[in-house]
């Protein structure tokens, strides 16, 4: 068997258009399917859950999907609950986005809101606001 062969020219390159397109498809259809309620499940009924991003992969069969608890709820529990309802949320994926697949769909805790948290503290340490300030 011949090893795959790799394009060289998009190693190391971010997602493609399509990849970025589709995943937001994905991303508003959970959001929608999230906040009208459609799962039969207390657990998410009882909590506002923020779809961050979602991530295609090349071939488009794999969505991973970053999620927060609105108010940092335990994302944990979030994410058990998302997964327990996988197929009904795929079910709405498939209804709102035409695709050739079905994406299978992976819940991640979305930790982009704490990398910002610390950025801005970092920014507002003094040293850091002088040397911001100073001119050079």
């Amino acid at each position: 068997m011949r090893p795959m062969a790799r394009n060289i020219h998009h190693e190391g390159a971010g997602p493609s258009q399509r990849q970025l397109r589709v995943g937001e498809l994905i991303r508003r259809a959970l959001s929608d399917a999230l906040m009208r309620g459609d799962l039969h499940d207390p657990e998410l009924d009882r909590t506002s859950i923020t779809v961050g991003e979602v991530r295609m992969s090349p071939d488009l069969r794999h969505a991973t999907v970053f999620v927060m608890p609105l108010g940092g709820g335990d994302v944990q529990a979030v994410i058990k609950a998302l997964a327990r309802n996988h197929g009904e949320l795929r079910r709405a994926v498939t209804k709102a986005v035409t695709l050739k697949y079905a994406p299978d769909l992976r819940f991640r805790a979305d930790e982009s809101y704490d990398r910002m948290d610390e950025t801005r503290r970092l920014l507002a340490l003094d040293e850091v606001r002088r040397d911001l300030e100073s001119p050079d």
